[in-house]
């Protein structure tokens, strides 16, 4: 599916000019029969328009650095409703421990899936339908729909039994818990 998957980053050149740098699938990428995390870009906080590596070629990991903030496409694939908890859990800790995000899930007795970041981020649906759930609510997401996830504990899940796609841009936040 990264193939599908088209980055055009822009730079400047050795005379200052403007130019594309990048142009080409995904830096890296998780893609499982279980789903997929794509990362399209990552970036501390500042830009160096002049720095020709590849920021998505790092690590994939879940969570930016501080004051940094991560660009990616995940799909969700189907799950059926009948899947033992067990299986989930095992499943899902192997997802979470390959983006070095095991320290996110924090409260999963709603659901294994439940996890948290420090992170604010904008979260498009561009196709299927998906089910975005919260410690205390649910909510059915079609393609187009925006979530702005701000450091609250979630879990997300296709629905109809097909895959879904998503876009995401987490950024790094000072998270006041209290």
């Amino acid at each position: 599916m990264n193939e599908t998957f088209r980055r055009v980053v822009t730079g400047l050149n050795d005379n200052g000019k403007s130019c594309v740098t990048i142009d080409g699938p995904p830096g890296k990428w998780i893609d499982e029969a279980a789903g997929g995390l794509f990362s399209l870009w990552q970036s501390e906080n500042s830009v160096r328009p002049k720095e020709s590596e590849d920021a998505a070629e790092n690590r994939l990991v879940l969570n930016p650095p501080k004051g940094g903030s991560r660009v990616m496409f995940f799909t969700l694939p189907p799950i059926p409703e009948d899947t033992p908890r067990d299986m989930l859990e095992a499943a899902t800790a192997h997802a979470f421990d390959q983006i070095d995000a095991t320290g996110n899930r924090v409260d999963t007795s709603r659901h294994p899936a439940m996890h948290q970041t420090d992170t604010i981020d904008y979260v498009v649906v561009l196709s299927g339908e998906v089910k975005l759930m919260l410690d205390e609510d649910i909510v059915e997401l079609k393609p187009f729909d925006v979530v702005v996830q701000r450091a609250t504990n979630h879990a997300w899940f296709a629905m109809n039994g097909k895959p879904a796609l998503m876009a995401a841009i987490l950024i790094d936040a000072d998270v006041d818990r209290s």
